[in-house]
């Protein structure tokens, strides 16, 4: 099999140690000195200086560089060019990606996570599936773990929220192997992975048009420094102005909390059941509501139900994501995003990376919009 770049600088330093031209204390080629002699990117050098710094074969010294350590054996350290899972009978060392996300659900996040487990083990890799539960916290332990493990790459689906994960931050300052999935952040250039969230909200919204919705509201959890959820916003909000629709901030629900990871329960069900109540009390126009998520539409079907309402005939619900459906109609209408291919397009980004190749920052992946038994085809609601 071949050999992957960052092994090969690796065994090179190490063959130049055991063969004398590097002594303990001498200074190793530096990241850049490796790139260019071996016309590689700076991300596989780097990677190589890690791995030989985590067996302790070199030291580095901040604002001088990296020197063979001092303790190093240089009668056995030939051995390091044998494959560090030699020991265990097989002919590669275990290659290691980590997935990080909030959280996983048959309505979205399974499948992301079977497709990414498939592509990688075709090409010799293992999984190492890490749940944030939607913390930044937990997310930036993970990571660190990850590292300290020694992963070859990283696939992240960012928690919610506006402000941005200290660690995620520096993976990409230091070009580590990594491709965001689900979403983007804003200003920061990693290799993202997503559907396009504005375009599907529009199809959703535009689907309700012309089956006779004039007003229309969106319901999510916050939206602010969410990609995906201010997208949705903005999609919806272009297709009623397309049509000269009213839309505005206030046909906006966006504070419901129940379906945010972890907190799924009865209590925060009806704390939330209560909201939209006040939401569609306050709203007699709206006939129709767009949930930026399965679990969301949930709720809203189970409050209107609840309120002596029903679906379709007084609201129209659409969603993004559903449950499977293999016989019959699905629940609600809604955009299924491609999971299959958002996992398989990561892992080959992900693989280029560590290959020290160039990847495009942001890829999209095409979705579809799914009918079901929550909206009608008959006329809206008067």
């Amino acid at each position: 099999m071949n050999v992957p770049l960052y092994e090969q600088l690796y065994n090179y330093v190490v063959s130049e140690i055991a063969a004398g031209q590097l002594r303990p204390g001498d200074r190793v080629p530096s990241e850049k000195q490796l790139a260019e002699r071996f016309g590689v990117s700076r991300i596989t050098s780097r990677k190589a200086l890690e791995r030989l710094m985590q067996d302790g074969v070199v030291e580095r010294m901040r604002g001088r560089g990296s020197f063979v350590s001092s303790r190093v054996d240089v009668a056995q350290v030939q051995e390091l060019i044998a494959p560090r899972a030699r020991a265990q009978g097989t002919a590669e060392p275990r290659r290691l990606v980590a997935l990080l996300l909030p959280d996983l659900a048959d309505s979205y996040g399974l499948r992301l996570v079977r497709s990414v487990d498939a592509h990688l083990r075709e090409r010799g890799y293992y999984l190492l599936l890490c749940r944030t539960n939607g913390q930044r916290e937990e997310e930036e332990r993970a990571i660190e773990a990850s590292r300290e493990i020694g992963v070859d790459g990283l696939i992240v689906f960012p928690v919610h929220g506006e402000y941005y994960s200290e660690r995620l931050l520096r993976l990409v300052l230091d070009r580590f192997p990594l491709v965001l999935v689900d979403r983007y952040l804003k200003g920061i250039p990693a290799c993202s992975v997503f559907t396009d969230n504005r375009r599907a909200a529009e199809d959703l919204t535009n689907y309700l048009i012309q089956h006779g919705h004039a007003r229309i509201a969106f319901v999510s959890p916050p939206a602010q420094g969410t990609s995906t959820i201010e997208e949705r916003i903005q999609g919806v909000t272009a297709a009623l102005a397309a049509r000269g629709l009213p839309f505005g901030p206030d046909d906006c629900l966006t504070d419901l909390y129940s379906t945010l990871p972890g907190a799924f329960t009865v209590e925060n069900v009806a704390k939330d059941g209560e909201t939209i109540r006040r939401f569609l009390s306050a709203h007699p126009q709206v006939t129709a509501l767009v949930a930026c998520e399965y679990n969301i539409a949930l709720v809203l079907q189970h409050t209107i139900l609840g309120m002596g309402l029903r679906v379709p005939e007084d609201y129209a619900i659409v969603c993004f994501d559903s449950v499977e459906y293999p016989i019959g109609a699905p629940q609600f209408t809604h955009v299924r995003q491609d999971e299959e291919s958002m996992g398989r397009k990561a892992v080959e980004l992900l693989m280029a990376q560590i290959a020290g190749q160039e990847v495009p920052l942001q890829t999209v992946i095409e979705h579809q919009l799914v009918e079901g038994e929550s909206t009608s085809l008959g006329r809206a609601r008067a």
